[in-house]
């Protein structure tokens, strides 16, 4: 098998641009069902590709259930066809009764979000019941990432009674996102998840003592899949591994996922001898992190980047003689999901050839309809 980055037909693609190759967006989707032995105990996350040209072969695989975190991206996931999907974020704002109206507009979906705070619980069931709409509530607990959800076990338990006893919500059971677990050696990460999991069995273990048993557990990112895939019988919620990274490639060589989306740059200028000037700026690529960690260039694996704006990227190199401006470049992000958000659409590339298909990046926009 050759190299599958090598494609035919770049000079009529205007730069930077998302390429993506549904091929392998397909194979990482067969990789996540065969991790798991089969697509029920799949909640995937959208967050990644925000596209529902995904979302539908997602469904035609057999995967029912989805995780987002805009009410865009519920939207999308339901006029692509899913019927149970989780808002992963807890609606504040507006959004509440956006979540709503989709309801009203799916009446045969399972729509449902996160709560960690009863006061904002409580407002949102005041309003399902002017509109009997029912909702389902996940419970989000804080198994050390420190980023949403509560940490407080009796907290769980009083959200849970609230939500019991509140008309126009359901009880659907606990969310645990261990996003904190990034130990690159698979025996530490797993001993750090493992610590982690044993808190969320402490809460559990606490709600079926206080008459609440948990119909599901939604846990799990792409660096802990495999762990919840083989050891737990929760619902699984990766979703980097649909279009994987450089970031985690490197992190995680052992996750038996491949790259299935690429930017392409071209040499614009080259400001000195051993410099090139490309067109991928902030608004091209994912900027977090240190600037040599944003993007991996095909043939300048070596290059240091400095400088890092708006519009340009300068990497200086040793071989930048070998590169003449209007050249043609393929970077693997280290980040994809944020660096997807930057593009309005991926154009595809099939039998390594650049075709004239397009992939709308749907959910990119905050608000579609509704």
């Amino acid at each position: 098998m050759g190299d599958p980055w090598v494609i035919e037909g770049l000079a009529r693609i205007a730069s930077p641009a998302l390429l993506l190759q549904p091929c392998v967006v397909e194979q990482n989707v067969e990789r996540m069902i065969d991790l798991c032995g089969g697509a029920r105990r799949l909640r995937p996350h959208v967050k990644t590709h925000k596209m529902d040209e995904v979302v539908r072969m997602q469904i035609s695989a057999g995967i029912d259930k989805f995780k987002a975190s805009t009410i865009a991206e519920v939207e999308m996931c339901l006029t692509a066809g899913a019927r149970d999907v989780l808002l992963a974020y807890s609606p504040v704002g507006p959004s509440p009764d956006r979540l709503i109206r989709l309801a009203e507009a799916y009446p045969d979906a399972r729509l449902s979000f996160l709560a960690d705070d009863e006061a904002a619980l409580l407002a949102i069931s005041q309003r399902l019941v002017k509109t009997k709409v029912p909702l389902g509530v996940f419970v989000d607990f804080d198994c050390g990432m420190g980023r949403t959800g509560t940490s407080s076990v009796e907290a769980v338990v009083g959200i849970t009674k609230l939500i019991c006893s509140s008309a126009g919500l359901s009880f659907e059971g606990v969310h645990a996102y261990d996003g904190h677990v990034r130990e690159p050696n698979p025996a530490a990460r797993r001993e750090m998840w493992s610590q982690a999991m044993t808190t969320v069995d402490g809460a559990l273990a606490e709600l079926a003592a206080a008459g609440h048993p948990v119909p599901a557990v939604v846990g799990g990112g792409s660096p802990t899949f495999g762990f919840h895939a083989r050891l737990r019988e929760w619902q699984c919620s990766p979703g980097t591994s649909l279009f994987w990274d450089h970031g985690y490639e490197t992190a995680y060589p052992e996750l038996p996922f491949s790259h299935a989306a690429a930017v392409l740059t071209r040499v614009i200028s080259k400001p000195g001898t051993h410099r090139l000037c490309l067109d991928l700026g902030h608004k091209a690529i994912a900027s977090e992190g240190p600037p040599d960690r944003r993007i991996h260039l095909r043939g300048l694996e070596h290059a240091h980047v400095v400088g890092h704006s708006e519009e340009h990227m300068v990497l200086e190199c040793e071989n930048a003689d070998q590169y003449q401006v209007g050249d043609p470049l393929l970077g693997i992000p280290f980040h994809i999901c944020p660096t997807v958000a930057l593009y309005s659409e991926a154009t595809l590339v099939r039998n390594a050839k650049v075709t004239r298909e397009t992939w709308e990046v749907t959910a990119r926009n905050r608000t579609l309809t509704i």
